[in-house]
C-alpha cells in the first residue's frame, strides 16, 4: 500500500514543483517584449520624476493613479507638451484611442507603449488644469 501511495505521489509532486513560484521579482519585460516602467500619479506629482531608457527601446508605461482627482499622461518633447497644454486649456482634452495620451481616474491604471527611436529628452506630463505648470511631469532621458 505504501508503495502504491508513493508511486501516486511522485507524479503529483513533479507537477507541483513545475508550477512553483518564487519570491524573486518578475522580469521587467512584458508579453510584447516591452520594458515595463510603473509610474504613480499622485495629487500633483508623478513618482518617479525621471527615468532612463535606451534609444530603440520599447517601453510600456503603466500609470497608477493614487491621487484624488483624474490625471492624464501625455508623452512628447517640450514643443509637443506646450501644444498639448494649449489644447487642454482650450477644452480639447479628449484623448482618442491610439494617441500618446491617457486619462486615468482615481484608483485606476492605464498604459501607454512607446518606442524611443533616437536619443532625446522626452517628457510625460499631466495637463489637467494647473498640474503641468505645477510640475506634474516625468523626464524621460533617452540615450
Amino acid at each position: 500500500m505504501r508503495r502504491v501511495m508513493f508511486l501516486l505521489a511522485v507524479p503529483v509532486l513533479v507537477v507541483l514543483a513545475a508550477c512553483g513560484s518564487s519570491d524573486e521579482p518578475s522580469s521587467t519585460a512584458g508579453p510584447d517584449d516591452a520594458r515595463v516602467i510603473e509610474l504613480e500619479m499622485r495629487d500633483v506629482a508623478f513618482a518617479p520624476t525621471q527615468v532612463d531608457v535606451r534609444a530603440g527601446e520599447k517601453v510600456r508605461f503603466v500609470f497608477r493613479n493614487t491621487g484624488q482627482v483624474t490625471h492624464d499622461a501625455f508623452i512628447g518633447d517640450q514643443a509637443a507638451q506646450d501644444e498639448h497644454e494649449k489644447e487642454m486649456r482650450g477644452g480639447h482634452g479628449d484623448h482618442g484611442k491610439g494617441s500618446d495620451a491617457v486619462s486615468v481616474k482615481p484608483g485606476n491604471t492605464a498604459e501607454l507603449t512607446q518606442t524611443f527611436d533616437r536619443p532625446a529628452q522626452i517628457l510625460i506630463g499631466c495637463h489637467q488644469p494647473g498640474h503641468y505648470t505645477g510640475g506634474m511631469k516625468v523626464t524621460v532621458n533617452v540615450a
